[in-house]
């Protein structure tokens, strides 16, 4: 009874410790979203993505969509081959590989105007501390804090108390 006791609680604080370690990014917060005026270099580059994390296209549908596309395409802004067309205007991408995955809007234009966005995806298990941003504009903007922050938060709070309402029922 003691083994299966410990066993259950081991696997419940894995659950709790894994729900808690995915990031929730918001394209182009804060200062923008997915539209013709961000520099969308400049804000994924500021950021440490990591497996699981989430990454949310907002934008007005009517106005833009979401082309996950190849590198080639990415580089020469070609619609014509897209791996996944998004078009929902509150679209939540996993990133569930490492790996580099690239975004543009399909409309015509939009994506040799700056709306592509490569995601540079890394090994981990937390992402809540982004990379430094760096250049000339770096020391007067302040840090970027991920969208997840609250959701961690939330995420733990659940999390333990399930593990608490576990241990009640063993005891």
């Amino acid at each position: 009874m003691a083994a299966r006791r410990t066993i259950l609680l081991a696997v419940a604080a894995m659950a709790v410790l894994s729900t808690a370690s995915a990031a929730i990014y918001n394209v182009g917060e804060p200062g923008g979203a997915w539209d013709l005026s961000t520099n969308y270099g400049t804000w994924a580059s500021s950021r440490n993505f990591q497996t699981s994390d989430q990454i949310v296209f907002k934008y007005s549908p009517q106005a833009h969509d979401v082309l996950e596309v190849s590198k080639a395409d990415y580089d020469s802004c070609s619609t014509a081959n897209p791996i996944t067309t998004f078009n929902s205007g509150n679209d939540v991408v996993t990133l569930t590989a490492t790996g580099t995955r690239y975004f543009i809007c399909g409309f015509p234009g939009h994506c040799a105007g700056g709306m592509k966005v490569k995601i540079d995806v890394m090994p981990g298990s937390s992402s809540t501390s982004p990379a430094p941003a760096s250049g000339p504009s770096a020391s007067n903007a302040p840090p970027p804090t991920p969208v997840s922050a609250a959701t961690n938060v939330e995420a733990t709070g659940f999390g333990l108390a399930v593990l608490l309402a576990i241990a009640g029922l063993m005891a």
